[in-house]
């Protein structure tokens, strides 16, 4: 198994210039692909930003020529309608080529409840999310379509720029129902963190393709100038379970998050100059099964996670 690694695009934290910048200089820097998050809010009002992806994908097409893409995750049940959103992934198809890969999940309400929807449950997000996956699939083969679905319709629709390159379909799962899911319909399996139970699970429903896992750190000169920068900006992380899934603003998750202790924050986040504990959960990752490891670089300072990579880790990681 060849393992690829990547950076974090991180919508929430960077304006669309900077991530189109950041893409860039990742190529230049000699990672194999980027991650790119689909969200209408931050978490936090600190973080500051949340750029409309499909605008940054196309300005990042034309600003990279080798790295390849992916979109962690979007969630195609509510927010946009799968319709739209397969004429928006196929024309990032065009732009992009077979550097492109699609993240879906079942999101969260911070992001999707803001039309006024009714937020679902989890198994009946997992229902919509399988419908909208067909329907999209359906889309992409260019051809009219007229569908009636259970929680979606589509009459007489045609995308004239049908993908080119076929579009790989990695789908997010957090637990056993959302990994039988992901085995069923996806390309790959997408992972916040890596869950060897959520890996096995998914290998055992049929699951075969790509596994994609993040790596949380924040590179700085100390562990104090490192965790003042978690603390400030990415502390939503700490907010538990199904809080995370629930929560509707910004304002929840700064609530939710006033609980998070630093020591906590510094345990499950890499913080300061410590490569070897970077390296020790890469590994980690690669021998529970990811082949897709990414690196999400908490805060502004992105050149310097870009300068540790290239002279450090990218090495001791074999690549």
């Amino acid at each position: 198994m060849t393992t690829e690694f990547g950076l974090t695009l991180s919508c929430e934290e960077h304006d669309p210039r900077t991530l189109v910048d950041n893409a860039s200089k990742a190529e230049q820097a000699g990672f194999d692909f980027v991650s790119i998050s689909d969200h209408f809010h931050p978490w936090l009002d600190e973080q500051g930003h949340s750029a409309f992806v499909w605008s940054v994908l196309g300005a990042i097409a034309e600003r990279t020529a080798t790295i390849r893409v992916g979109v962690g995750v979007t969630c195609p049940i509510m927010r946009i309608h799968p319709a739209i959103l397969a004429q928006a992934t196929a024309t990032t198809s065009h732009l992009l080529g077979d550097r492109f890969s699609w993240g879906v999940g079942t999101g969260e309400a911070l992001n999707e409840h803001i039309l006024g929807n009714k937020w679902p449950i989890a198994p009946t997000r997992l229902a919509m999310l399988d419908e909208a996956v067909a329907l999209i699939r359906e889309l992409w083969s260019g051809e009219s379509v007229t569908f009636d679905g259970e929680f979606y319709t589509v009459e007489n629709a045609r995308i004239y720029d049908a993908p080119e390159h076929e579009i790989p379909i990695v789908v997010s799962a957090f637990g056993p129902k959302a990994a039988e899911l992901s085995a069923d319909i996806g390309d790959g399996l997408w992972m916040s963190g890596f869950s060897a139970d959520t890996i096995s699970t998914w290998r055992d429903c049929g699951g075969t393709g790509s596994i994609w896992s993040q790596i949380d750190v924040c590179w700085a000169d100390d562990e104090t100038t490192a965790l003042d920068t978690v603390e400030r900006v990415w502390r939503s992380s700490g907010v538990p379970g199904q809080l995370s899934q629930d929560l509707p603003t910004p304002h929840h998750f700064d609530q939710a998050a006033s609980i998070v202790r630093r020591e906590d924050l510094a345990d499950k986040i890499i913080c300061g100059p410590d490569a070897d504990r970077i390296i020790e959960q890469a590994e980690a990752a690669i021998d529970a099964g990811v082949d897709h490891v990414y690196f999400h670089q908490i805060g502004p300072d992105q050149q310097a996670f870009l300068d540790i990579w290239q002279s450090t880790l990218r090495h001791r990681l074999g690549t």
